[in-house]
């Protein structure tokens, strides 16, 4: 249940609710109800990938019934024939990348045959990042019923996918709920840590979709200080919006070290 004062309806590149959903067993299906509404996705999963070789599905959610079967045999054999591997092994650092747009050329035949074919999924976006040895590979997908992304829902995706690839690393990464993930930012990590006591009260809420009013109530303090403290923190950080805060947040998330 929602807290009084807090965020819903969230706005074109709000990923808000996923964020919140990171470390909860129903992160899946907030993950995939955030990609619907956002960019029109039919169906995500999320692979794991090491240099080593091996490979593991680690998330199923959306319109494609036997989306799990095919999770099964991507991991098993068919992550090896992926033209996407060899993009996703050049790669370097800790940002996440968008893999090339989908062709139906890119596959050969019996992995067209399996994947797109039999299961009918007609378009497919990809993101990746990187966690030390291991790659967390994000794939949207789009079956007939839908047809193929439109030119708005591609740009859409393209806009939130990075932030949707730290939200999966972090999520599979570690059990905290997001108020302890939160916690230990502000409490460690600049710019966060930067910040006065007051303020990184006021920013953490935020974070977690209250609402000024229901921020105001929380600490007993007036709208007005609330909305003062807010602005304060922003000036410190350099930014304007909740959507930046956001992205200070992801990018220490996604980071080599996540939250201390």
């Amino acid at each position: 249940m929602r807290p009084k004062g807090m965020v819903s309806n969230p706005a074109a590149g709000d990923v808000t609710p996923a964020v919140l959903a990171i470390g909860r067993a129903d992160f899946p299906n907030i993950l995939i109800d955030t990609l619907r509404r956002q960019a029109g996705v039919g169906h995500c999963m999320v692979f794991a990938l090491t240099r080593a070789g091996a490979a593991r599905c680690l998330l199923d959610a959306g319109n494609i019934p036997i989306g799990g079967d095919l999770g099964a045999a991507y991991a098993g054999q068919f992550h090896e024939s992926d033209p996407n591997r060899d993009a996703l092994f050049e790669a370097e650092g800790d940002a996440p990348i968008m893999l090339p747009s989908f062709a139906p050329r890119m596959y050969g035949a019996r992995y067209r045959k399996i994947f797109f074919n039999d299961s009918g999924i007609v378009d497919k976006c990809a993101t990746a990042i990187w966690t030390g040895d291991t790659c967390f590979y994000v794939n949207f997908y789009r079956i007939a019923a839908q047809g193929r992304f439109g030119d708005e829902q591609c740009r859409r995706l393209g806009a939130i996918a990075p932030a949707i690839a730290a939200i999966v690393a972090r999520h599979f990464q570690g059990s905290a709920t997001p108020d302890q993930t939160l916690a230990a930012l502000f409490a460690t990590r600049a710019p966060l840590a930067d910040l006065t006591p007051r303020e990184r009260e006021v920013c953490h809420r935020i974070l977690l979709g209250f609402s000024s009013e229901a921020i105001s109530r929380g600490l007993g303090i007036s709208l007005h200080s609330t909305l003062t403290y807010r602005k304060r923190a922003y000036e410190r950080l350099g930014i304007s919006s909740q959507n930046e805060l956001f992205g200070i947040v992801l990018r220490l998330l996604s980071g080599p070290h996540g939250p201390n």
